[in-house]
């Protein structure tokens, strides 16, 4: 291990000690992605799009804690809040100024558990649903045949 300098010593009193990634922990509001279970942007928090996957996972991971980005509004925060109370999960709201993520909530643990797809997946419109008066050549000339 090496020496530490006069130099180390006022970083670490100033700033704080120095934890292994960064910034990642920055991203993730103060935790590790090796540690989540489902994170939601801040638009899919604001607009409750993700309010049914986080309630999923809420219900299958007792024992997680949920982190809040403290940069969105108590009032899209609602939902969530009785969520967690409703299945008595903890929560915290997480303010760092100094960070800049997309990312709105994490329900999360106190160790790894490695989860392969964290990030709720948006609910993709089939192009039927987009546009239903549009059919296709071979639609028209079956009902020209019939």
């Amino acid at each position: 291990m090496a020496k530490k300098e006069v130099e180390d010593y006022l970083t670490e009193g100033m700033y704080g000690i120095k934890l292994p990634k960064q910034g990642e922990r920055n991203y993730f509001l103060g935790t590790l992605r090796e540690r989540i279970v489902i994170a939601l942007t801040i638009g899919q928090v604001m607009s409750d799009k993700g309010l049914h996957a986080l309630e999923q996972e809420i219900q299958a991971n007792k024992g997680a804690t949920l982190l809040f980005n403290g940069k969105i509004s108590s009032r899209f925060l609602k939902e969530e809040k009785s969520l967690a109370n409703k299945y008595n999960i903890p929560f915290t709201v997480v303010t760092n100024e100094e960070a800049d993520t997309d990312i709105g909530a994490v329900l999360t643990y106190d160790y790894a558990i490695d989860k392969e797809d964290i990030f709720m997946q948006e609910e993709l419109e089939t192009v039927e649903k987009k546009e239903p008066n549009k059919t296709s050549f071979k639609d028209k000339l079956k009902k020209l045949l019939r």
